[in-house]
């Protein structure tokens, strides 16, 4: 359990299970439909949210939950970067948070968790591939927690009748690209 702010109930960071796809799906069908930290044009349903949980996990890599008082407050997952072999010690992070949870150090600690679980699992390398370039919030976040800025892909997507760009971040995992990975 963790008690990062003392307005927020103890929260607790674990891997997400079946039974969390209906809160999963509503949280992300909200930053679907109303933000930019997405793409996505229209909210998936539940049985595309199993199916994408199920890929992750299927990989063996982390797909967390973040609770408080039972209720899901937000979720974090790792996938690789891209799918060809040379990628796979490169992961995507994706965070996602309830609207009511934003500001009260869940992302943090979901992202803090998801960087040390994927660092366990060998990943030398993490990036963030953050909707928006006014994202301040998923921007200060990767900050703080290491990642650097190496670049952004001006008007790369077209959402609420707005261009918007995509800002890339970087952060090494364990010894990074210090030594040659362990296949």
């Amino acid at each position: 359990m963790f008690d990062q702010n003392p307005r927020m109930p103890a929260l607790l960071i674990r891997p997400s299970t079946t039974a969390d796809l209906p809160a999963i799906t509503a949280i992300y069908a909200h930053n679907v439909l109303t933000g930019t930290g997405t793409f996505e044009l229209e909210a998936p349903d539940e049985a595309e949210m199993a199916r994408r949980r199920d890929d992750v996990v299927g990989k063996g890599l982390p797909w967390l939950v973040a609770l408080a008082q039972g209720r899901v407050l937000g979720y974090a997952y790792a996938n690789h970067f891209r799918p060809r072999r040379a990628y796979r010690f490169c992961l995507e992070d994706s965070i996602y948070l309830d609207q009511d949870a934003r500001g009260q150090g869940v992302g943090r600690l979901l992202l803090t968790e998801l960087i040390s679980r994927c660092e366990v699992l060998g990943a030398r390398q993490m990036l963030a591939v953050i909707g928006d370039s006014a994202n301040a919030g998923s921007i200060g976040l990767h900050a703080a927690l290491g990642f650097v800025h190496t670049g952004v892909l001006k008007s790369s997507g077209w959402k609420f009748d707005r261009w918007l760009d995509v800002v890339l971040m970087q952060r090494s995992l364990g010894v990074g690209d210090n030594t040659a990975p362990i296949d």
